[in-house]
C-alpha cells in the first residue's frame, strides 16, 4: 500500500513539474516576442521623429499598424516584413483602396480555384473580376504569406536571403505577382523611403541571438535509424526543405505528399 502511495505521489509531482516547465516555456516565447515587437515600435517613433514630416501620414500610419503583424509573419512564413509591408502599401494603397476598405484585402489577391472563402466583384485587369474577402485586415496578411509559400511558382523566393529586399522584390515580380514592369521598383522605394529593411534585421538579429546550437532537424535527422524531421507550429514545406539541404520536390516525392499542405506533429522523411 505504501509502495502504491509513493508511485502516486511520484506521478502527481512528475505531472505538476512538466506543467511549470511548460508554462515557463510558454511565459518566456511571449516575452520575446514582445520584447522585438516593443524594438519595433521603438524603431518607428525615432523613423517617424526624424523624417516623419516629409513622408505621407496614411502610409506613416499604415507601418505602424500592421508592422507587428509583417514581423510576426516574418517569424513563422520566411518572408521579409520589409516586403510584406511595402505590398500592403503598394497594393492597397496605404489601406485607403477600395478592396481593402470594403474587402479587407490588402494585397489584391484574387480567388482562384482554390479559394473556398467569401468573394467579392471588383474591376482590375478586367471587369468586376473575383478577389477574396476578409473579415479583418489581418487575415489578409496571414493568407498573402500562405500564397506566397503554398504555390509552387514562389518556390524560387525562398532561397533568397531574407535581408535581401531587391531580390524579393525582383522575384516577385519574375514570378508573376505583377504584371507591371516596374513593379520590384515601386517596392524598392517604398521599402527605403520608409527604412522597412530595419524590420528584417530586427527579427533577423533576434533569431541570431536565440539559435541553438544544434537545431531539432539536426539531432533527428542525423540519426542513423530515422532520418525524418517532426513539423513544429510555423514550418512550412519550404522551411523545412532549406533547412534540410533537399528541394521540395524530392520531399514531396519521398513523403507521397499531393500537395505543399503539411500539419503539426507529421513526419516528414528526408530520404528513402
Amino acid at each position: 500500500m505504501k509502495r502504491l502511495k509513493f508511485i502516486f505521489l511520484l506521478m502527481i509531482s512528475m505531472v505538476l513539474f512538466a506543467s511549470c516547465s511548460s508554462s515557463k516555456k510558454t511565459v518566456s516565447s511571449e516575452s520575446e516576442k514582445r520584447e522585438v515587437l516593443s524594438k519595433s515600435d521603438v524603431i518607428f517613433q525615432k523613423f517617424e521623429k526624424k523624417y516623419g514630416y516629409n513622408l505621407n501620414s496614411n502610409t506613416l500610419a499604415y507601418v505602424n499598424r500592421y508592422k507587428h503583424v509583417a514581423i510576426e509573419d516574418m517569424e513563422i512564413y520566411k518572408i521579409p516584413a520589409s516586403i510584406t509591408l511595402a505590398q500592403g502599401i503598394l497594393e492597397s494603397g496605404s489601406g485607403g483602396s477600395n478592396l481593402a476598405l470594403k474587402s479587407n484585402n490588402h494585397f489584391g489577391i484574387k480567388c482562384h480555384k482554390d479559394w473556398k472563402g467569401k468573394k467579392v466583384r471588383h474591376d482590375d485587369d478586367r471587369r468586376r473580376e473575383c478577389f477574396r474577402k476578409y473579415a479583418h485586415p489581418e487575415e489578409s496578411f496571414d493568407d498573402h504569406s500562405k500564397f506566397l509559400t503554398t504555390r509552387g511558382r514562389y518556390e524560387p523566393l525562398f532561397n533568397l536571403r531574407e535581408d535581401d529586399y531587391k531580390a524579393w522584390a525582383k522575384g516577385l515580380k519574375k514570378a508573376g505577382y505583377a504584371t507591371d514592369r516596374k513593379y520590384p521598383k515601386k517596392l524598392i522605394i517604398i521599402i527605403e523611403d520608409y527604412n522597412l529593411y530595419e524590420y528584417d534585421d530586427l527579427v533577423l538579429s533576434h533569431q541570431k541571438k536565440k539559435k541553438p546550437r544544434h537545431t531539432q532537424y539536426e539531432l533527428v535527422a542525423n540519426t542513423d535509424s530515422d532520418n525524418y524531421i517532426v513539423v513544429n507550429k510555423g514550418d512550412t514545406l519550404y522551411s523545412i526543405a532549406r533547412k534540410n539541404s533537399v528541394t521540395i520536390s524530392d520531399l514531396k516525392s519521398i513523403n507521397d505528399l499531393t500537395s505543399n499542405e503539411i500539419s503539426i506533429g507529421q513526419k516528414l522523411f528526408l530520404s528513402k
